[in-house]
């Protein structure tokens, strides 16, 4: 498959068919729908403008950012479509036909929504172009107008995080009759979320009364890719210099959990941006966070679930490579997890009982050395035994940095000692 090359979605579809059945309703178990696409997206980095893909794609280590970034985004509108979808998919025949309706869905909603993007429905010659054809070129428009900074974490995540929001927008327009009204709604309610995300940059980098030379690049990478009409630029950039109050940051009208997720992270994100989290930019996370109506365990899991992204992709994060950085980074989460793990005690201890293979590697670690593999099963064993915990069923866990080292500083005190 070569993304940048005619015919790419269909050679996508084709290879991805499994993992479309896994998360059609039933494939990923959470309470609900937002949270599961949450569990989709967040891994990949799309909602922090990254593209990290979970499978190896044949000569995918080829392919440029952009690419990747195309083909996450295709991946992520089926399975916001999917994951609304409201029956079970019992047969083959059913989900190509339900395949068949997003992607004429997805052409109707950019050609619509986003009509700088838009897209004919026939040739030149007249032929009329099939719903997987007009999708193609559109996502090809799509991902034409981001932008591509090899080197630069936070101006990728500026540039980019707002493809999150075509995912969001789609979700509740392919459950809408799109008449002029309806789509008249989708275009205002995209331009007011882009601002809202303003705002919420806004508030989060003067959290510490004073706002860093990082923070107002971030807002200068912003811009750039928001393409605000002229008034609400000027508008943006004069909330940016005064500061603006948690309380005037706009709510989603319809109280969506992901969305309020995707605000929440942006500001951690922005605060991350000159590396340091003061008292006052915690407070500040907090008063969004009851703006918000989360808790602060939800502050708590999104903390985590962006430090275990970063740790997991280190490498691959180039701007963000510095040794003092990444030890801070893995002690924070590593107490966080550990958090987690004690108030989760005996839910661990009755996994790891009901795990015959794990119980038969601890007896044989306690009276001689574990081979690689074994360590290596050990290791694997481990992760699915946190699994059972309810926070990690929505939070992806970085199972490369999760090592078994790591994993025996994160259990409790003498854990295996009361198994």
């Amino acid at each position: 498959m070569k993304p940048n090359e005619k015919g790419w979605l269909k050679d996508y579809l084709e290879l991805r068919k499994e993992l479309l059945k896994e998360v059609q309703p039933g494939g990923v178990k959470t309470a609900h729908p937002e949270q599961a696409l949450y569990r989709v997206i967040q891994p990949t980095g799309l909602m922090y403008g990254q593209a990290i893909l979970s499978l190896d794609y044949p000569n995918s280590n080829d392919w440029s950012n952009k690419e990747r970034m195309k083909i996450l985004l295709a991946e992520s509108l089926i399975s916001s479509s999917f994951l609304f979808f409201n029956r079970q998919i019992k047969s083959t025949e059913e989900l190509s036909e339900v395949i068949l309706k997003t992607l004429d869905s997805i052409g109707n909603f950019y050609n619509t929504v986003f009509p700088e993007l838009a897209t004919p429905a026939k040739t030149l010659f007249g032929r009329r172009k099939t719903p997987l054809e007009i999708a193609e070129r559109i996502l090809d428009k799509r991902i034409e107008i981001t932008e591509e900074f090899k080197n630069n974490f936070w101006a990728q995540f500026f540039h980019n995080s707002l493809l999150f929001l075509d995912i969001f927008i789609f979700g509740q327009w392919i459950h809408t009759n799109a008449d002029r009204i309806v789509s008249d709604f989708f275009k205002y309610e995209r331009e007011e979320l882009r601002f809202s995300v303003v705002k919420v940059i806004a508030a989060a980098a003067h959290a510490n009364e004073a706002v860093e030379f990082e923070e107002r690049k971030l807002l200068e990478y912003f811009l750039q890719s928001a393409h605000l009409p002229a008034e609400k630029k000027r508008e943006a950039v004069a909330i940016f210099e005064k500061g603006i109050e948690v309380e005037e940051i706009n709510l989603p009208t319809n109280n969506s959990w992901i969305l309020k997720k995707y605000f929440l992270e942006m500001a951690i994100l922005t605060i991350w941006a000159d590396k340091k989290v003061d008292g006052n930019e915690q407070d500040f996370l907090k008063r969004l966070c009851t703006h918000l109506t989360f808790s602060e365990d939800d502050l708590e899991n999104s903390m985590m679930g962006i430090e275990g992204f970063v740790l997991e992709h280190w490498e691959k994060l180039n701007y963000l490579q510095n040794k003092q950085d990444y030890d801070q980074v893995s002690e924070r989460f590593i107490k966080r997890l550990s958090r987690v793990t004690a108030n989760h005690k005996s839910k661990l201890k009755k996994a790891v009982q009901g795990n015959k293979d794990l119980l038969a590697l601890l007896k044989k670690a306690k009276s001689s050395e574990l081979t690689e593999t074994e360590k290596k099963e050990m290791q694997e064993q481990l992760v699915v035994v946190l699994k059972t915990i309810p926070t990690f069923v929505v939070i992806s866990l970085p199972k490369r940095f999760l090592a078994l080292p790591v994993l025996m500083r994160i259990l409790p005190t003498n854990f295996f000692a009361e198994v």
